[in-house]
């Protein structure tokens, strides 16, 4: 602080970049966001293939990550054995493979505003499957912030005016595979203490993703593509599209890397608000008062289940630092016994002297 308590310029450098990282991140996840539903839905560009466009975007960041790490040298590959590969990175890959096929179809069905509500689910997805594989502890307040979150979302899809059962069913597959994915992270990967960043993520898994999606994609899309003669791959929308997509990676890499993952999950709340406002004046999709009561009430449960998360993170912080104060006391106890049994030693061997 300089004179008058005005903030340094050190200080005031950190919180512009901050907001920097933040908008960066938005303004990415946002256009990642439209520009899928844009290519995908077939009332705009017409192109309802959406593990083609996973698995594009998938070769293309994986082809990045690999000359961004083999090549140029940004980040360390992270020392893992073929055996950890198999047992840890393939399962997160099939599931988010599955992850972003389903979530990516559900664009053709639904609106991006009835999309990013039914996203509000995820903790409560996150929380029952860490439950379930004994991850979380169950409390039963937990629960019944997960039950309100879950109230709010059943009113927004009760009050969406273009209800669509598959593509709802899309979308909650979509974050169940998701959830169960982080929740993997944690225990095959994090608990080994193999930390990944996003680039070292598409490095290790978009690779398997794409392999994945491979199979499904010969049957399902590929005799599509093929009946269709007048389709030519268009480089300029997937290109800047994939673009697109890599450029989110990195901006979760510098917004995480620079700030926090909760400056992250509070700047995502940000861009769903965003999403809906522009999903309802720009697209025109309907956004009915029922929609946006149903989703206040699942975004309080959200905000309130972060805001425990905070709490029990800083508690934890907390009771590290209590722990490492009481290890130094110690230390410095022992350090003065020493001290005090060399003098005493000293003084014995003058008075022997």
């Amino acid at each position: 602080m300089g004179k008058g308590g005005a903030l340094s310029d050190g200080v005031i450098k950190k919180i512009i970049l901050s907001y920097t990282y933040v908008a960066i991140w938005i303004f990415l996840s946002f256009t990642v966001i439209v520009y899928n539903k844009y290519i995908l839905d077939k009332k705009m560009y017409n192109w309802p293939f959406p593990i083609t466009l996973t698995m594009i975007h998938m070769a293309f960041c994986s082809s990045l990550a690999v000359l961004l790490i083999k090549v140029f040298k940004v980040v360390e590959p992270v020392s893992m054995s073929r055996d950890t590969y198999i047992r840890s990175v393939v399962p997160i890959g099939a599931l988010y493979s599955l992850s972003l096929w389903l979530s990516n179809s559900a664009y053709i069905y639904l609106s991006v505003s009835f999309i990013q509500m039914l996203k509000a689910l995820m903790p409560v997805a996150v929380y029952s499957i860490g439950v379930l594989l004994k991850k979380e502890s169950f409390k039963s307040e937990t629960m019944t912030n997960m039950l309100s979150i879950s109230f709010g979302v059943a009113i927004a899809a009760y009050g969406e005016a273009k209800f669509d059962t598959w593509g709802v069913m899309l979308q909650l597959g979509a974050v169940a595979f998701e959830a169960t994915r982080l929740v993997l992270i944690q225990i095959l990967l994090t608990s080994k203490g193999i930390n990944l960043n996003p680039i070292t993520s598409l490095y290790y898994v978009a690779p398997c993703c794409l392999g994945f999606l491979f199979f499904p994609w010969i049957f399902v899309e590929l005799p599509i593509l093929r009946e269709t003669s007048s389709f030519h791959f268009d480089f300029v929308v997937f290109g800047t599209n994939s673009v697109c997509a890599f450029a989110l990676n990195l901006a979760v890499f510098l917004l995480v890397g620079k700030t926090s993952a909760l400056t992250m999950n509070v700047a995502g709340v940000v861009k769903d608000w965003l999403l809906i406002a522009f999903s309802w004046s720009v697209i025109k999709d309907t956004v009915t008062p029922l929609n946006l009561f149903g989703y206040g009430l699942a975004f309080l449960g959200v905000a309130y289940y972060n805001h425990c998360k905070l709490q029990a993170l800083k508690a934890k912080e907390a009771q590290k630092k209590v722990v490492q104060q009481g290890g130094d006391e110690e230390a410095s106890g022992k350090l003065l016994e020493v001290r005090e049994s060399e003098g005493g030693a000293g003084k014995r061997d003058e008075a022997e002297d």
